[in-house]
């Protein structure tokens, strides 16, 4: 019977993990992508994608499985390891189809009002140094500390046009995948300190180049039609 469906064309893998979506959701991921369907890449290119990630000390093996003998099961290479409470890092950081900006190791919980201050000190410097003089827009998800209404006068105060943006949308934001390089990278340094951690992040996106950036944001279009393919599900990317 396996083989029978092997030759079916089916396989056993783990399922991808994605965002759990309910149909008011689902529905607004569709018509979002629906009205920016004929957005161009130089639009796109307006766009200043920004987001935090959690990186942690302690990575653990990371194969889901293993190939063992009888008897082998306790053996140190066959184990996942796990910390309890790992120590981690929050980062802040920009991307636009010109690069990145610099980033912000966030301490403490993230609030509406420890958001304005990295909007103050790094996005600000961010879009001079990607977009000096030209306009832009400014493209954040919908975590509490954003979407705070002190938050809307802040950038109604410093005139500057925010993206609306669905929720659960992670495919949709291309820096997505600079934080999966950085945690690749991660796992391959193994890091022992705090201190060592943020030496490696800043090194990865020390090494993200503009090539790199532009070709993200010209799979923006690519990401919008595969939201429309799904009927507003989670995609591929």
């Amino acid at each position: 019977m396996y083989r029978r469906v092997q030759e079916m064309g089916y396989r056993c893998r783990i399922p991808q993990v994605k965002p759990l979506l309910n149909q008011k959701q689902q529905q607004k991921r569709l018509t979002w992508a629906t009205e920016k369907q004929h957005w161009t890449v130089a639009q796109w290119s307006k766009v200043l994608f920004t987001d935090e990630s959690k990186f942690c000390m302690s990575f653990g093996n990371q194969g889901a499985r293993v190939w063992r003998k009888t008897g082998e099961r306790e053996r140190p290479k066959c184990l996942k390891s796990s910390v309890k409470y790992p120590q981690s890092v929050m980062v802040w950081g920009a991307l636009s189809a010109a690069g990145v900006g610099p980033l912000c190791f966030i301490k403490g919980s993230v609030n509406a009002a420890s958001y304005q201050e990295v909007l103050e000190h790094f996005m600000l410097p961010s879009a001079e140094k990607l977009y000096g003089d030209e306009d832009f827009i400014f493209q954040h998800d919908l975590a509490p500390a954003h979407s705070a209404k002190t938050n809307g006068k802040w950038f109604t105060d410093h005139g500057i046009t925010v993206l609306n943006w669905p929720a659960n949308s992670p495919d949709l934001n291309p820096i997505e995948n600079l934080w999966d390089i950085g945690k690749r990278k991660l796992r391959d340094t193994r890091p022992n300190t705090l201190d060592e951690v943020k030496a490696a992040i800043e090194a990865s996106w020390a090494s993200i180049t503009p090539q790199q950036c532009h070709k993200l944001i010209a799979s923006m279009p690519r990401r919008i039609e595969a939201v429309i393919s799904a009927k507003g599900f989670p995609t591929k990317y």
